[in-house]
């Protein structure tokens, strides 16, 4: 008879028990080690992709605190607040109305993602640039067109700098594709697609606002195997142009300059300039031989004698201009 096979006084005591109610059920094996999952809202972002989400933006929360204060010359504070993983959906309705969401294409390859500007942060920064003191005003309103123009140059530096943060893990060219004060209407991905949502909170003049980037799953897709703390601290210590000293040389050998040679100067009356014309000789206050001035930025610096050199007229210095002879030719002139 078989393993898994009951004997006929098994099975008779089992008759038995049923009959009379002594029937007891063996308690069920449970497993404790089980994680639940919303097939709703599935996970794609691994705990390790997040928290390298989060060390670029805390990086970048720095860059554009730093920007901001001088900028709009007081002190922003500039922080990540959280990183998740969330629907489009969830994102769009947990903001106010009105608010300014931009609409950026990342780069290219990648496709577009959302920067979102809250009107307490908005309204603080246009009442600053336009001579006020960052006060909020009593009703929170929809932007003009002159502001949105001025939020739109401030968004550009936000994403400018947003592709510098990111360097150490893919190239990014953010443009702007649109702007708009109502987040419902812009549908730019499903409601139900799975973005990574970047908050930050900002502080100016003790008035707080936050800033939310948001980052469709499908956009990231591609580099998630690059978006680790490992290679982002790996890339961009190897591409940071700080570590390249001779850089820094290289632009400071060839600095342009505005450089003039002075021929002579001459004292007329404004009767006379009116009748000037061509052929007329003007005689100038210096002698023949005498050397010339260079001005190197307006300013006297050298004596020079002029000259050809091939087919080009040249001067050739042949001493410089002392403070006291300086002083002595403006006061004769």
């Amino acid at each position: 008879m078989g393993k898994d096979a009951l004997t006929q006084s098994e099975i008779d005591s089992l008759i038995n028990a049923i009959s009379t109610g002594d029937l007891q059920e063996e308690p069920q094996e449970t497993n404790e080690n089980y994680q639940t999952y919303d097939f709703r809202r599935p996970t794609k972002f691994s705990k390790e992709q997040i928290r390298t989400l989060q060390i670029i933006h805390e990086n970048y929360a720095r860059i554009m605190g730093n920007f901001l204060t001088s900028f709009l010359r007081v002190p922003v504070k500039l922080q990540v607040v959280s990183v998740a993983q969330v629907s489009y959906e969830e994102f769009v309705f947990s903001l106010p109305v009105p608010t300014l969401m931009t609409i950026f294409n990342m780069s290219q390859d990648m496709g577009v993602a959302m920067l979102e500007t809250n009107p307490n942060f908005v309204f603080t920064i246009i009442d600053l640039l336009f001579g006020g003191e960052g006060k909020q005003p009593g009703k929170i309103r929809e932007l003009t067109e002159i502001e949105l123009s001025v939020m739109k140059q401030i968004n550009e530096k936000f994403l400018d700098n947003l592709g510098y943060a990111w360097k150490g893990i893919v190239q990014l060219d953010p443009q702007i594709e649109s702007m708009d004060t109502n987040p419902q209407f812009n549908q730019v991905i499903a409601s139900s697609e799975t973005v990574a949502l970047v908050t930050f909170s900002a502080d100016i003049q003790n008035i707080q606002g936050f800033v939310n980037l948001c980052f469709p799953f499908m956009a990231l897709e591609r580099i998630l195997s690059s978006l680790t703390a490992q290679h982002w601290f790996n890339q961009f210590q190897q591409t940071a142009s700080r570590n390249k000293p001779g850089d820094v040389e290289k632009c400071l050998q060839y600095p342009e300059a505005e450089v003039k040679a002075v021929l002579g100067k001459a004292r007329i009356t404004l009767d006379d300039f009116l009748q000037l014309q061509e052929g007329d000789v003007l005689p100038l206050r210096r002698h023949s031989g005498e050397p010339m001035e260079l001005l190197i930025e307006d300013k006297p610096i050298f004596k020079v004698q002029p000259g050809t050199r091939g087919k080009r007229l040249g001067v050739k210095i042949v001493d410089w201009i002392s403070e006291e002879s300086e002083k002595t030719g403006d006061s004769n002139g």
